[in-house]
């Protein structure tokens, strides 16, 4: 991805839907604080043997690109970066992402840097080496201090087959523990395909994809995106639990839903969380823009209420 590009939130776009916070097409936005504002990583192609597009912003209404800011591994490793999360962790900066050939093949991996900007280095390790395929990875960092990582796999054996959530305990960096289920798929909302064809075999193919959880009063209110990316019923969902193993609460068909298809959005899905210049929530997703050319990051306030465990999307950022 190009270096510049700059973006404003909260603008008025073409037939009614608001401009993008960045001009330039980010899929799956992870933002992320940092000492000197925000940066933002996203699934792009391979430029010049890097992967994973990245932008800054001081005040998350402004951003700049960088270019791309992973090491690519060799070619037999892939051609398909997806979904990168970063983390700080132990005085480095840790990328969590998933590789493959297309749309197949991908398992999690993980790389370092020196500094959120990169440039970030594969560990040269497979997260997820026992998966039939692995994606969406997202680490969490516990009110107890202990981390986790929450991804998307592929499940076969199950009334509803598909891509369901799971998590490890990521005991180090480049270390997890035992996986643990967190949710399969529960509604038609959540189908991919009919008749996908799948390992050798023909599905009712059904998607659950980029988990990420916020931690707020010892709840983790994890956030999610189902079905099929490609069109209008991509939707946000959400749910809780006091703990990554569970059990986890689904609230009400019509309440679990956070954002879908609107006189605003196309395909509103695969968010990320951080927090405000003033503190507040704010949630970062992607949506196509009207032509369907690429799929741009937009930026909302969250509210978060732990009392009634409930989240909302609220307004624009100013």
């Amino acid at each position: 991805m190009a270096d510049g590009g700059a973006g404003r939130l909260a603008e008025s776009g073409d037939a009614g839907r608001p401009e993008p916070s960045w001009s330039v097409p980010l899929a799956d936005p992870d933002v992320v604080r940092t000492p000197d504002g925000w940066i933002a990583y996203g699934t792009g192609p391979v430029r010049e043997g890097l992967a994973v597009p990245a932008a800054v912003s001081e005040d998350l209404v402004t951003w700049h690109g960088i270019g791309n800011v992973l090491e690519a591994l060799a070619p037999e490793a892939g051609d398909s970066y997806w979904a990168p999360e970063v983390c700080e962790r132990e005085g480095a900066w840790w990328m969590y992402y998933s590789v493959g050939h297309g749309d197949r093949g991908h398992l999690v991996r993980v790389a370092r840097a020196a500094t959120p900007e990169g440039p970030f280095r594969d560990q040269s390790v497979v997260l997820t080496p026992e998966e039939l395929f692995a994606i969406d990875a997202s680490p969490c960092r516990l009110g107890d201090g202990s981390w986790w990582l929450f991804f998307a796999r592929d499940v076969l054996e199950h009334e509803r087959p598909g891509t369901h959530l799971a998590a490890a305990p990521l005991l180090t960096p480049t270390t997890l523990g035992p996986t643990v289920p967190v949710l399969a798929p529960y509604d038609d909302w959540q189908i991919f395909q009919r008749e996908r064809e799948m390992y050798g075999r023909r599905f009712t193919w059904h998607t659950l994809e980029g988990p990420h959880v916020v931690v707020r009063d010892g709840l983790l209110l994890l956030t999610f995106s189902g079905g099929s990316w490609q069109g209008t019923g991509y939707r946000t969902a959400w749910m809780h639990a006091a703990s990554p193993t569970g059990p986890w609460t689904v609230p009400e068909a019509g309440e679990d839903v956070l954002l879908r298809s609107d006189a605003e959005f196309i395909g509103p899905g695969h968010d990320s969380c951080t927090t405000g210049p003033d503190g507040q929530d704010v949630i970062a997703f992607h949506a196509w823009d009207e032509a369907r050319t690429g799929r741009y990051m937009h930026l909302r306030e969250l509210e978060v209420d732990t009392a009634v465990p409930r989240l909302r999307v609220g307004g624009t950022l100013s």
